[in-house]
């Protein structure tokens, strides 16, 4: 519904003037505008997802009981609308600060913190899949999440797990009992694969249930 909200909103501000577009960006202005009542922006990233030169806007949206991420493709002037929505990566809806968002070379960052006392951080990485067609689709490339806990009252796990290639390495943390800055000691490195059909912003797993599947094996 938010990326049906967005088009009618972008479609409806004038932005497919042809002597506005492309902009440099897409401006927080209309940002705001396109969000519903409630809603606020926890952060945002701009720059160039597929390689055409123009510039793409991803999103994080908070509101009392939903978070997500969205992002929207710059079109060429006179393309209707201006900023086509491509993906949305749901996020719980509780978390310990704002997502952190950015783009490099191609790939959209995503930094999550949730949880409480225990937390879950989590890095999710995607970059449009070229496989998807001209409708073009944010696949999951990458997904790194560490489980600690906050006070340093119980041990850890970590895994970094790269969908492009099935590699994933999993850590144990084990609390530092013998002195040093260092809050756990990484231990029990494990390398294996895991296989996974391609996965989509809207089919991102839960890290945290990904690393209690994988602490049960």
């Amino acid at each position: 519904m938010r990326m049906l909200a967005i088009t009618i909103v972008l479609l409806s501000s004038g932005m497919a003037d042809a002597q506005r577009l492309p902009a440099s960006r897409l401006t927080d202005a209309q940002l705001n505008d396109s969000l519903e009542l409630g809603q606020e922006i926890e952060d945002r990233a701009d720059g160039d997802l597929n390689g055409d030169g123009l510039i793409d806007t991803a999103y994080s949206v908070s509101s009392p009981d939903a978070r997500g991420v969205t992002v929207l493709i710059a079109q060429p002037a006179g393309v209707k609308p201006p900023f086509r929505p491509i993906g949305e990566l749901k996020l719980e809806p509780v978390a310990l600060g704002p997502a952190s968002l950015s783009i490099a070379k191609g790939v959209l960052k995503v930094e999550e913190l949730t949880g409480g006392t225990t937390a879950v951080s989590a890095i999710y990485r995607f970059r449009i899949d070229p496989a998807a067609g001209r409708g073009q689709r944010m696949r999951l490339i990458g997904l790194d999440a560490t489980l600690y806990s906050r006070t340093y009252s119980h041990d850890g796990f970590e895994m970094s797990w790269n969908l492009l290639t099935s590699a994933i390495v999993t850590r144990e943390l084990r609390l530092n009992k013998g002195g040093g800055d260092a809050a756990y000691d990484k231990v029990f490195e494990q390398r294996s694969k895991r296989v996974s059909k391609p996965l989509y912003m809207e089919d991102a797993p839960d890290p945290e249930m990904v690393m209690i599947d994988l602490r049960k094996r």
